[in-house]
């Protein structure tokens, strides 16, 4: 449904374009509209569809890179067309439409910013998760300086007015569901804070709206905190709310100093698995946590294999004496394993190796939560 609504509105867009007169400009400057307008669009699209699990993350990753180039593209086709109409060169061009037309310095510092977060996501594994993350959210600053430039040049706000209506109302739309999605989880609080090792258990009140194996981004709300929002996996079934963490940074490692009481915030849910009627679920290391609160609820024919650091082992050998499942260090202990739906979870090196080995095996379904930014 979700498919056929973003096919239909992109089809609007173009229809929006070909009704303001599209096709009879110049060819050059014609195409050149014609990818921003679907550039803008992308970049809304995937402000709204954020990546809530193996499918959408993909996809998302995808328009990412597809709205980058489409806005190169809008840049370079527009500054050529005009080059050709007015006789003159490429840079010379550009920054006479920088300098005279308005918003085209605007919409220059948004494709900036949005080259920015592409640069950050691809060293994201070089670099720290707050520095990623803050340089992630001028992904919203680069869509508002979009739409200030459409507001100042783009011939379908100008001079369309069906065009201007359909735009002003798409870009509400996407305002208002990015703030639903930032405000439909009322805050939490911590009931305490256990540690056992390098890893930490932190338990929250309050009522979240999620299903097992998913993750939320928490943002704890205590001083030099409130402003890094991090992700982690839900390690108990609702409705009970915990995370388990590993110490592997500054963030991770300070969870255990937070005080009972303090508010957390919650965005999301994000992820998830839909087991068939025989499942591997494989996890290494803190990569177990999704698949713990996964157990509390799943059914049918269930193997666990859990590699690296024993997180949360008696409690997975708990529930395996109640519910009847198996756990094992090594897929070579699954004699049907290619019978079988695969869900792994752990760091990206150790999800690559492990699905390698799975489609080696022949398994056919493989739903994959890597543990890193």
């Amino acid at each position: 449904m979700l498919v056929l609504l973003g096919a239909a509105n992109a089809a609007a867009v173009v229809a929006l374009w070909v009704h303001g007169g599209g096709l009879h400009d110049e060819a050059l400057t014609s195409a050149g509209r014609l990818t921003g307008l679907l550039g803008a669009y992308l970049a809304l699209v995937s402000l709204v569809v954020v990546a809530r699990g193996p499918r959408s993350s993909a996809w998302h990753r995808w328009a990412g890179h597809a709205v980058l180039w489409l806005l190169v593209s809008h840049t370079v086709l527009v500054t050529a067309g005009y080059t050709v109409a007015n006789d003159s060169g490429f840079l010379r061009q550009f920054m006479r439409m920088v300098e005279e037309l308005p918003g085209v310095i605007t919409a220059t510092a948004g494709l900036a910013l949005l080259i920015g977060v592409a640069v950050a996501n691809a060293v994201r594994r070089r670099i720290r998760y707050e520095t990623w993350y803050f340089i992630h959210l001028y992904t919203y600053l680069a869509v508002v300086l979009g739409f200030s430039h459409q507001l100042a040049t783009g011939t379908e706000f100008a001079s369309d007015k069906p065009a201007r209506t359909y735009w002003y109302a798409i870009y509400l739309a996407a305002l208002v569901a990015v703030l639903w999605r930032l405000a439909r989880n009322r805050p939490l609080r911590v009931d305490r804070v256990v540690g056992a090792g390098d890893v930490v258990h932190v338990e929250m009140s309050g009522r979240l709206r999620a299903r097992p194996g998913q993750f939320f981004r928490w943002r704890f709300l205590t001083r030099g905190r409130w402003f890094e929002a991090h992700p982690f996996s839900l390690s108990a079934a609702p409705p009970r709310v915990r995370i388990t963490v590993k110490g592997v940074g500054d963030f991770s490692r300070g969870l255990r100093h937070v005080r009972p009481g303090t508010r957390v915030l919650a965005e999301g849910p994000y992820g998830g698995f839909d087991p068939g009627p025989k499942t591997a679920l494989i996890a290494g290391g803190v990569g177990i946590t999704p698949i713990r609160s996964l157990l509390e609820s799943i059914g049918g024919d269930v193997v666990v294999i859990h590699r690296g650091d024993p997180v949360l082992r008696e409690e997975l050998e708990a529930l395996a004496a109640e519910r009847g499942f198996s756990i094992h260090d090594r897929l070579e202990l699954v004699p049907d394993l290619a019978e079988r739906d695969a869900y792994v979870c752990g760091s990206p090196e150790m999800v690559d190796a492990t699905v390698a080995s799975l489609r080696a095996a022949g398994v056919k379904r493989i739903v994959t939560e890597r543990f890193a930014f």
